[in-house]
């Protein structure tokens, strides 16, 4: 399992536990990565099941969900070499030999009939072989399609006869509060579905290195290492996200997890199967979180939103008239409440998309349409 540097402070009982977010890919395993076609499906997430006028009420059973997913889970096993990092450490692999090569296991989850399978980044990073065991335990050597670091995932593809993709959510739709499962490999138990809410949404917890984009959503269903790559899916089974990070003081779950919502992984893997790489769109701005003490320096009326720090000639903010000093309040009337709720809105679309973006500029409401450029 992959130990990461970043950490997650959290205040317990007055007391100050550090949390490591890790990546969880269950080590000394064969993992084999599988690619699945994708085709952008415009499936909506079901209304919350309702009960009595107090609230949302819990479904029966999760039953329907887990057969409506759970075929659509492989488990992926990968095979990695250790490969010098300089001239010295090639000598001395030359002199006794390099390291025998190491092997890790996580999860993947089918997303179309013509396989093309979406797993994480970190669970083949580096591979030299990439198997993937389907849920009928056929086992099938998988082709790396491509690789984005910048959200941690990787698509994969297998030649395989009567797979089953699993249905796509609607990540926008998801809901704080919302029944979930987790689907996936933990430990190397195959198929095991565990349940949990949605805990948060727009989550950045600074694990990605790099110009990352991380917005996670945060859940409580008990996920372990084996689970990266997985699937997160709502009640009815329909994907909302890939399973990636866990904050632990252990290596084990400890109480959150964190998946890719679906509708970043679908553009990102779109672009990974047509071009082999993300095709990244911009708004063409620098932003900054705001918080009281920034709105208090600033002198601003109000902490919702995005602060609009600089903008970068000629980009597509700028040829809208969206200007420094303006706060960011919605993409396409969908609210905006941080930087990492932006990054995901904007990641998530193609360039030369125009959106609809609402501005607080001094005190008064004002709206752009933005052509994203590139």
């Amino acid at each position: 399992m992959k130990q990461f540097t970043s950490f997650l402070l959290a205040s317990v009982l007055g007391a100050v536990s550090v949390l490591g977010i890790q990546k969880f890919v269950e080590k000394e395993q064969v993992v084999v990565p599988t690619e699945t076609v994708y085709q952008q499906q415009k499936n909506t997430i079901p209304k919350v099941l309702t009960g009595s006028p107090l609230g949302p009420k819990a479904p029966n059973d999760f039953i329907e969900a887990a057969n409506n997913s759970m075929e659509s889970v492989v488990h992926i096993r990968s095979l990695q070499e250790y490969k010098a990092q300089s001239r010295r450490e090639q000598r001395i692999f030359d002199l006794f030999g390099a390291p025998r090569p190491s092997k890790s296991s996580g999860s993947g989850v089918i997303i179309s009939d013509k396989g093309y399978i979406v797993t994480n980044n970190h669970v083949i990073e580096n591979s030299t072989q990439v198997e993937v065991i389907l849920s009928d335990k056929r086992k099938v050597l998988a082709k790396v399609v491509g690789t984005d670091p910048s959200t941690d995932l990787a698509v994969l593809k297998i030649e395989a006869r009567n797979i089953k993709a699993i249905q796509l959510g609607n990540s926008d739709k998801v809901q704080v509060g919302e029944w979930v499962l987790a689907v996936g490999n933990p430990f190397d138990l195959t198929s095991t579905v565990t349940a949990g809410i949605v805990s948060a949404k727009g989550r950045d917890i600074s694990i990605l290195e790099g110009q990352s984009i991380e917005s996670f959503i945060q859940t409580d269903a008990a996920v372990n290492p084996g689970n990266s790559g997985g699937a997160l899916v709502n009640s009815r089974g329909d994907l909302i996200g890939i399973n990636t990070a866990i904050a632990t003081p252990t290596g084990t779950y400890a109480g959150y997890s964190f998946a890719v919502p679906v509708n970043l992984a679908r553009k990102v893997v779109q672009d990974l199967i047509d071009y082999g790489e993300v095709k990244r769109a911009y708004l063409g701005i620098e932003i900054i979180e705001i918080d009281s003490d920034f709105a208090k320096e600033y002198n601003l009326s109000t902490v919702e939103g995005v602060y609009v720090k600089n903008i970068i000639p000629n980009g597509g903010a700028d040829k809208a008239g969206i200007r420094s000093g303006d706060i960011i309040i919605a993409i396409n009337n969908k609210n905006i409440t941080s930087v990492a709720e932006l990054q995901e809105q904007i990641a998530s679309r193609n360039r030369n998309v125009v959106v609809n973006i609402q501005v607080l500029r001094q005190k008064k409401y004002k709206k752009f349409k933005v052509r994203l450029s590139e």
